[in-house]
Formats: structure tokens, sequence, C-alpha cells
């Protein structure tokens, strides 16, 4: 027996098998109709283990592989099933979704991390210039605690940067307070070396600004010999240059920085890749979802056991939903779980994606949905 030989026989085998696998697609949507009529739930964990002990038993040597196939065929079962249920009206994600307003009016007083000058001044002032008066906040958390008490309704921060990553303290903020995401906005993000009037760059041998800042320059200053040293933000280091008064010291910052302190650029555009993007989120107490939105931002906990994330990631490849980030966090019970942020390319408004939500919200013991919202490129 050659090659062609055993690929024909594999053929036949194949041809076999999406006849039996059809036959049992068709079989979970009469369980569905039952389960729909009864009131059940779709997810029977219990049914689903004793289905890999007698694969894995009856499977032999193959058997661990069977109980990887059967996984995947449980989920696509699963998604099939949640597909062919109407949507629990009554499921409280899905009112809080399907109650949240449409229209996104972020002005008048908003809670903004850093000052005059800052780049998430520039973003928001940019992004949303229906008359955004920004209230500066010298933390992350203070922005949050704003908005979470109710004194502003709309709190702006930045998130993540193309080439340093992520804004850590931010993500561990979303994770905290839960608030909605209900904007976002990449905003192209250019560095200067700023000195006072009387420097030359050949003077500068410290430099003061955000650490994600310094993280996007790290090359250029690396080159030069200059030594970093982390401010609270780059607009806040920019204005302590200009009061220090020493031509050894300089600021990484932004133009608009410059011309508020009267500091001179002594280098233009000093970041380590010429695309440098950072995101920035508006957050809010409640959700607002305009029906242009284009992201989903959603948090969840997985226990360290073998395929629980892969499990969740192949429901959002069975929706042809692209993920555009996954994020991970220790638990914070200490019990070792694992906590994942992540974004999506979605609406609400498609009913697949609704169904999806719904059932990963059913089904996993902590899942949050932070949020469905525009988000654009200045």
């Amino acid at each position: 027996m050659d090659l062609s030989d055993i690929r024909k026989d594999i053929d036949a085998i194949d041809e076999q098998m999406i006849e039996l696998l059809t036959k049992r697609m068709e079989c979970s949507l009469k369980v569905a109709e039952i389960k729909r009529a009864e009131g059940l739930p779709v997810y029977h964990p219990g049914r689903e283990q004793a289905i890999f002990d007698k694969v894995k038993e009856k499977g032999g040597i193959y058997g661990d592989y069977f109980v990887e196939l059967y996984r995947l065929l449980m989920e696509c079962s699963r998604a099939l099933q949640h597909e062919n249920l109407t949507v629990d009206a009554n499921n409280e994600l899905i009112k809080s979704i399907c109650n949240a307003p449409k229209n996104l009016n972020i002005s008048g007083k908003v809670a903004c991390y850093g000052q005059v000058g800052a780049f998430t001044h520039i973003a928001l002032t940019s992004a949303f210039n229906n008359g955004v008066e920004p209230i500066f906040c010298n933390t992350f958390e203070k922005v949050f605690e704003a908005v979470n008490s109710g004194e502003y309704e709309f709190g702006f921060v930045p998130v993540e940067n193309s080439s340093a990553g992520s804004v850590d303290e931010v993500y561990d903020l979303i994770l905290k307070y839960k608030l909605y995401i209900v904007g976002a906005v990449a905003m192209p993000i250019t560095h200067n070396l700023l000195g006072i009037e009387e420097a030359e760059l050949s003077d500068i041998t410290a430099v003061y600004s955000h650490p994600q800042a310094l993280s996007q320059c790290k090359a250029y200053l690396t080159e030069k010999g200059i030594k970093p040293f982390e401010y609270s933000n780059t607009a806040a280091a920019a204005k302590m240059v200009k009061e220090k008064k020493d031509k050894s010291v300089g600021a990484i910052g932004s133009l608009t920085c410059a011309a508020e302190n009267g500091l001179k650029v002594l280098a233009p555009s000093i970041q380590s890749f010429a695309n440098n993007q950072t995101r920035f989120i508006a957050i809010s107490k409640h959700p607002v979802i305009p029906s242009d939105s284009n992201k989903i931002s959603v948090v969840f906990t997985l226990s360290h056991t073998a395929g629980s994330l892969q499990k969740i990631l192949t429901r959002f490849s069975l929706h042809g939903l692209n993920l555009t980030k996954l994020e991970s966090r220790p638990g914070k019970n200490g019990d070792f779980e694992t906590q994942f942020y992540l974004d999506f390319l979605g609406n609400v408004e498609d009913n697949k994606t609704l169904s999806l939500l719904s059932a990963l919200y059913t089904e996993l013991n902590e899942f949050s949905f932070l949020g469905n919202y525009k988000e654009f490129t200045l």
C-alpha cells in the first residue's frame, strides 16, 4: 500500500465521519429545543466530563488525542445550541446591554489624567472638541475614583502604546472598578527632548518624563548616554525642568509642553518607532453603546486547568470574531486563577455576538462586559 492508497482510505473515513458529525449536530439542535422548552442551561459540565472520560478509556493509546478532538466538538455543539436559542432577555448582562443609551455625548467636565500639554489632554480635546473641560487628576486612580463616585460622568486615560505595551496600572484599575469603556481613540505620539533656552543637546545628562515616554525613547537615550528618571507625567516633567533652570536636565514631551513652559526642542521625534501610537479610553459608570460601535471589551476569570483558555478562544473563532488584544492578570483571591482582559471587533447588535456574550456570562464563574464602543484614530 502506497501513500495514495492510504489517502484514499482517509478520504473514505472522512466521508463517514462527516455523515456522523452531521447527525450529531442535528441531535444537538434537538437537545437545544428541549432545553429551551424546559428552561435548562446549555452548559452541562458533568455530562461533558463523562463523555471525555469514556472517550479516553475507549480510545486506548489515542485516548488523549480523542479527548482534545471532543473538546472542540463540544464547543462547536454548544455554540450551535446557543445560536439557536433565543437570548434570555432576563439575563442581567443582556438587560444592561439592551437598556444602554446609544447617544454618546462627552462634553463638559471630564476627569483627565495629567495636566495641560500632556498627551492625554491633547487626545481628549482633539477627539471630543465639543466643549470638554478637562479636570486634571495627577494619578490614574483619581480619575477612576472621580468617575466611580459620580463626581464626573466621564474620565479619560491612556491604556496602551504600540511600542511600549500596556499601561499596567490602568488595566488593573479597569479590573478593580469595573467601569465601562464608552469610547476609544488612538493618537500618533511624537516625543521631543526639551530643555531650557540656555541649554544645548550636548548639555543634557538627565531627562525626566512618564515611564511610558521613557520606555518609548529608550534607544535614543541609551545612544546619547542620557540617564532617564521617572516623573508623574510628561507635562509635569516639562514644568519641573522650567522651574529647575538647569541646563543639564531635560524633559520628554509634546510641542504643547514646550510652548506652555517656554522650553525649546533640543531633539525632535526621539521615539524608537516612527509609527508610535497610544490608545486612550473614555470611561463611565454606566454603559453607552452607539450603533456604530466597533470594539468590545470583556474580562473573565479562568482556573488553571488544561485547555480552559483554548475553549474560550475557540468560541470566538467559531463566530468569526477577530481578537485585537488578550491581556492576563493574576487573580485577586490567591487561588491561582487568572483574569483575562480581551478586546475584539464586533457590535452587540449582531445576534451571534450577543449570543456569545450571553453564553460566556452564563457559563463562566466571573465574566464582566466592559463596553461596546467606537474606536477611531486621530
